[in-house]
């Protein structure tokens, strides 16, 4: 029996590691073409690659910069080219770095909004008009608890996930018409090498932060496979009607906090 998303095809930014590599995997698994992006990284990327193949999947791989138009368009007119079409977007890109809002430098603000906010839009941009061609589509940004709420030495990183909120409910809005689907999710320390930087960043360690946990249920983190089955639900068609909509995968991380 055909598979639901065997032959179609997913972009995802960041796709060389963490959650990106992660949900490029798992597609790969479910017979979807994958088109990964990422900034540099081209070891990893040819890695992904490999395995994807050994899965007996199909990739194109890119190596650009998020926030170059340039880079993103002719990732897409390429990965068309391979595959056909595309039908899902994981706008998964993104960098967070530490700092007091009054401490931190133009470049420091402008890069992180940059790469989380821009180069979200940016890719999405140049995806939708085939989307609104094939009157089909579904864009999943990724963004984060700090786009719910606010968080000290976060502002920069906040601002631009809050951003990506009100970037996915102005295209639900608009690309409703075109049967194209717009969602965003809202992870909590999530288990990645970025989350290994920021205890370092924090001074502590991993283990620390699994003795002092702050979620309600019993996990100090969230784990990559938990991010992976969200994404497969909301690119599938159980989640028919489901746009414009904020999916948070905390851990109960947020409502401890009230």
């Amino acid at each position: 029996m055909k598979k639901e998303f065997e032959n179609k095809t997913v972009f995802i930014t960041g796709a060389a590691k963490g959650q990106g590599r992660g949900v490029a995997l798992t597609f790969a698994k479910e017979g979807t073409n994958i088109i990964a992006f990422n900034r540099g990284d081209i070891q990893k990327l040819q890695v992904l690659k490999k395995e994807v193949e050994e899965i007996g999947g199909e990739i194109e791989i890119f190596s650009g910069d998020v926030t170059n138009s340039k880079d993103i368009k002719i990732a897409v007119e390429k990965g068309i080219e391979r595959f056909g079409r595309i039908d899902i977007l994981f706008n998964n890109a993104g960098i967070c770095r530490y700092g007091l809002s009054h401490e931190l430098t133009e470049e420091e603000w402008d890069l992180t909004i940059e790469i989380n906010l821009k180069g979200a839009w940016l890719t999405s941009k140049y995806i939708i008009p085939y989307f609104i061609e094939q009157k089909s589509g579904v864009i999943i940004n990724n963004s984060s608890i700090a786009g719910l709420e606010g968080m000290g030495k976060l502002s920069h990183y906040s601002a631009s996930k809050f951003g990506m909120v009100g970037l996915t409910k102005s295209q639900a809005i608009e690309l409703a018409p075109y049967n194209i689907r717009v969602v965003s999710i809202h992870p909590a320390g999530v288990n990645t090498p970025m989350k290994v930087d920021l205890a370092e960043q924090e001074g502590t360690t991993l283990e620390e932060i699994a003795r002092n946990k702050i979620n309600l249920l019993d996990a100090p983190w969230v784990e990559v496979e938990d991010i992976v089955n969200m994404v497969l639900f909301l690119a599938s068609d159980k989640a028919r009607y489901i746009t414009g909509s904020q999916f948070v995968i905390d851990a109960g991380r947020v409502s401890k906090q009230i």
